[in-house]
């Protein structure tokens, strides 16, 4: 991990990350807390989450073309500042009739959020390179955001005590504030931009070559099917998590635990990432993980104490550390980064996606079967992603990175059957 951090522009990359994420998850229980506060309704609650994956499905692919387009930089930074803008809103609301600007306020967030992350995702392999350091860097991030999803929702209780909700708006605000800065002082270079000007011409077939780019290359064509089926599943028990703790663990106090526990899991699993992503199949680790994920939502949703739904909670953060950041390092590799941006897009509209059906699928099955026909369905499809993986996802070439003219490494496997034939050609000269 600390190769990634060698490179001056990582930091400040990385340091971003981690600041605004803080103020994301100091809001993660409290806005949602603040909302049941006003309305006392259930479903206003719920409107949160699809005021939240809404801007996804809708502006997912064209935040592609805009990543590919624009000056990544650039963007970053407007779309930080425009969270700020969005987040002041926030002190608007103090009763029932104002929650509807609360969904105003996610909506904006998550769009600005929807433009920032393929430009983040494609501007990270420019800043380190191909090599060990990509791996670095995706472990750093999955290492610091484990950490802020550990100490960021019970860091946001207490702060909301003292404080109340409209501390942590604040809070939050700053967050963005400190990410532009730090972004501002990320070198141009890595983030001129690919063409001068955009028309809805051109944007459509930039669209268009996104999506050959996709079936073109093995490796996105497979990973995308078994990322959705994954996140599907894990949407749709998430969605479940505070009302089955809170009738099967004792209360409020034991979810918020549980999920400490699940961030615990994500700590460890950081360091593995590390470890294991540049010396084994990534089809290996993915079906591995999937499989182990399957089997640990079966024992979380069948535990009666909470000492066993911690445990369980560990190891499905320790998994899903594998599962949702191995596909990441993989497609930044072996995709280009001139169509990188279109091709993350993708794939981020497909979460979304996957999240919200997976969210309002399993509230609907509970209500009408009950925890454990949901609990059954999602632990199958979590499997038969696994299986999927083992059987689509092609396997590359391990090999050590090579030097690149301005000294950054380059790591771009190749699949196995070539690398082999090239040995063979070798042999014969």
């Amino acid at each position: 991990m600390l190769d990634a951090l060698r490179h001056r522009d990582f930091r400040l990359l990385w340091s971003a990350r981690l600041t605004s994420f803080l103020g994301n998850w100091l809001l993660v229980v409290a806005a949602p807390a603040y909302v049941f506060q006003l309305s006392h309704s259930l479903v206003a609650v719920g409107l949160m989450t699809t005021a939240e994956y809404l801007p996804s499905l809708i502006l997912g692919p064209s935040a592609g073309v805009l990543s590919d387009r624009w000056n990544r930089r650039k963007l970053m930074v407007s779309m930080d500042l425009l969270r700020v803008g969005a987040v002041s809103l926030f002190f608007l609301v103090h009763s029932a009739n104002t929650v509807w600007i609360m969904y105003a306020v996610v909506v904006v967030e998550s769009a600005a959020g929807v433009l920032f992350r393929p430009a983040s995702q494609a501007l990270t392999p420019m800043v380190v390179g191909t090599g060990k350091a990509l791996t670095g860097a995706a472990s750093l991030n999955s290492l610091t955001d484990a950490i802020v999803r550990l100490a960021g929702p019970p860091l946001g209780a207490a702060l909301a005590l003292v404080g109340g909700f409209h501390l942590l708006a604040g809070l939050d605000m700053a967050s963005y504030v400190a990410s532009a800065a730090l972004l501002f002082m990320v070198r141009g270079i890595y983030a001129r931009p690919h063409h001068e000007n955009l028309t809805l011409r051109r944007a459509g077939i930039m669209l268009a070559d996104g999506a050959r780019a996709i079936r073109r290359a093995p490796m996105a064509r497979t990973l995308l099917p078994v990322s959705v089926m994954f996140l599907t599943a894990n949407a749709s028990l998430g969605a479940l998590l505070t009302p089955f703790g809170m009738t099967h663990w004792g209360g409020q106090r034991q979810v918020g635990l549980t999920i400490s526990a699940l961030g615990a899991g994500f700590l460890l699993g950081a360091p593995m990432i590390r470890a294991f992503a540049d010396r084994i199949q990534p089809r290996l680790i993915l079906s591995g993980a999937l499989l182990g994920t399957a089997i640990v939502f079966f024992v979380l949703f069948h535990s009666n104490t909470l000492l066993e739904a911690m445990a369980a909670a560990v190891m499905i953060g320790l998994f899903g550390a594998q599962i949702l950041t191995v596909p990441q390092v993989i497609l930044q590799r072996v995709t280009s980064n001139e169509v990188l941006g279109r091709v993350s897009a993708v794939f981020f509209t497909g979460e979304a996606l996957a999240m919200l059906v997976g969210s309002l699928e399993g509230p609907f099955v509970a209500q009408y079967a009950g925890y454990a026909w949901t609990t059954a369905i999602a632990c199958s499809v979590t499997l038969a992603a696994g299986l999927l993986g083992a059987l689509v996802i092609p396997q590359v070439a391990l090999e050590a990175p090579a030097q690149t003219r301005d000294g950054l490494t380059s790591f771009a496997p190749r699949s196995l059957n070539s690398t082999v034939e090239e040995r063979r050609k070798r042999a014969r000269l």
